[in-house]
């Protein structure tokens, strides 16, 4: 009856004892990280398409208004050199009746590459615009967004 437990024992090293509580904590991290940079990166997600379109709107109409500017002060630097009388002849007959009007093209011509020109030198010099978003602007177009869901109700 002792015989049974009197046999020699086979002994392992603890290196190769403890693997398996070792290799399931190994896993158990390895699954907190990645369940981690799972979320971080859908909530990262989530947020650039909410920003996108915000931004994309605020660049669009920055944009349209710099080009605005920069095209209305170019035009009138470029027409301060010349006068009505450069664009236009009037032609009269003896009693001082207007009878034809002629339109000069080389001149007209000449002014719109100038004003080309110099929008887009203006342009070029202008820079970079930095552009931010205000966190009211989140709140107001959800509030936008849940009026228009009311009103189709």
């Amino acid at each position: 009856m002792y015989k049974i437990y009197s046999r020699p024992r086979l002994r392992l090293p603890k290196a190769i004892q403890n693997r398996g509580d070792k290799s399931k904590r190994f896993s158990k991290k390895m699954a907190t990280i990645i369940i981690i940079l799972l979320i971080a990166f859908s909530t990262m997600k989530y947020v650039l398409d909410a920003v996108s379109p915000i931004f994309d709107t605020l660049c669009e109409s920055r944009a349209k208004s710099i080009a605005t500017t920069v095209s209305n002060e170019q035009a009138i630097e470029v027409m301060k050199d010349y006068t009505y009388e450069d664009l236009f002849t009037v032609e009269k007959d003896s009693n001082d009746n207007i009878t034809m009007i002629k339109s000069n093209v080389t001149n007209m011509n000449e002014i719109t590459s100038k004003i080309a020109i110099k929008i887009q030198e203006g342009l070029d010099n202008k820079g970079r615009e930095d552009i931010q978003i205000a966190l009211r602007k989140f709140y107001r177009l959800e509030t936008i967004i849940r009026k228009r869901t009311r009103s189709k109700d």
